[in-house]
Parts: structure tokens; sequence; C-alpha cells
């Protein structure tokens, strides 16, 4: 006689189970992060080309100002000084998600990840290639709020604005318990 599988007996997935049902969302986070970079290296072309040397142009009776502003620190010009470090940060941030990505069943966080990882080459092509010199260049920020030079909030670009929203998506889905395979973390009690 065979025995039969208790079906009360609890099945739990470790680090051997098998990959979920679907499609892996590399490609997804991959076009997504080329989608980015390839805006936030139009944009940042357009503005050296147009803005430089120029006062800045408002818009939207002065809630928004485009402007051209080099900055060689971190977000929000922290830290100045310390492009080095930001470089290396950025290099090994797109690392971290590209080996991510061959596990990555989750579209909301390959959506995350792809936003963070445009941005982060985005602002590393910066750094690589303007001026000052080679991994030291200024960040190119163009968007200023309610002020034309950063007085209310610091100047920023579409590869910082890539960044918050997918740093603020990877959050939301961290503390949802989501995991990059699409599953729900088990609760931890």
């Amino acid at each position: 006689m065979s025995e039969q599988p208790d079906p009360t007996a609890q099945v739990t997935a470790g680090p051997s189970a098998a990959p979920p049902a679907g499609r892996s969302r590399a490609r997804l986070l991959l076009a997504l992060a080329a989608a980015v970079l390839a805006l936030d290296l139009a944009t940042k072309l357009l503005v050296v080309a147009t803005l430089s040397d120029r006062e800045p142009l408002r818009l939207l009776g002065g809630a928004v100002y485009l402007t051209e502003a080099r900055n060689t620190g971190a977000a929000f010009s922290l830290a100045e000084g310390a492009t080095i470090v930001f470089t290396l940060i950025a290099v090994v941030v797109a690392v971290v998600i590209v080996r991510t990505a061959r596990r990555l069943y989750s579209t909301a966080w390959a959506v995350a990840l792809g936003l963070v990882l445009g941005g982060a080459v985005g602002n590393l092509v910066d750094r690589v290639f303007r001026d000052p010199g080679f991994l030291r260049g200024g960040v190119v920020d163009f968007v200023s709020l309610f002020d034309p030079y950063g007085g209310v909030w610091p100047i920023f670009n579409v590869a910082d604005s890539a960044i918050v929203c997918g740093g603020v998506l990877g959050a939301v889905l961290a503390f949802r318990g989501i995991e990059f395979d699409g599953r729900r973390a088990p609760d931890r009690d």
C-alpha cells in the first residue's frame, strides 16, 4: 500500500525551491532602464545646448524653472567634492541590479529597479565624461521648483527623479513584503 501525502502538512519554500511560474522580468527592467537613460541623456544635451549662459526659463507661473546647474555632490548637492565616491557607489548599484535581474519575476520590482538603474547610469555618465574630468564630472541638473536657483527645493534632473520614484516604489514593495519573485514574504512573528 502506498503512502498518501499528508494534506495538512505545510510546504515551505527554501533556497532550493523552484523558481516561480512565469517569465523573468529582466527584459522589462533593462528596457525601462534604457528608456530612462535615453530620456536623461537627451534632456541634458538639450539643456546644455540651449540653457547654458542664459537666464532660467520660467514655466507654470513660476512653479517650475528650467536652468542649467552642475552638481558634483550627491542628491541635493550634499557632500560636494566626493564625486569619486558617488561614481563608485553608482557602479556598485548598477552591477547589483543587473545581477539581480536574473531572478526577477515581479513586474513591480522590475519597474522599481529599472528606474533606479536608468537614473544611476544617467548620472554616472555625467560623472565619468563631463568637466572637470574623468570620474569627477558635474551632473547636469536643470529642474528647479518655485525658485530659479534652487532656493526652495534643490535643482534636479530626469535621472534624479527616476532614482527617487524607483526608491519609493521599492520601499513600498519591501514594506508590503513583496519578494523579487512576486510572492509575498511569509509573516515573521
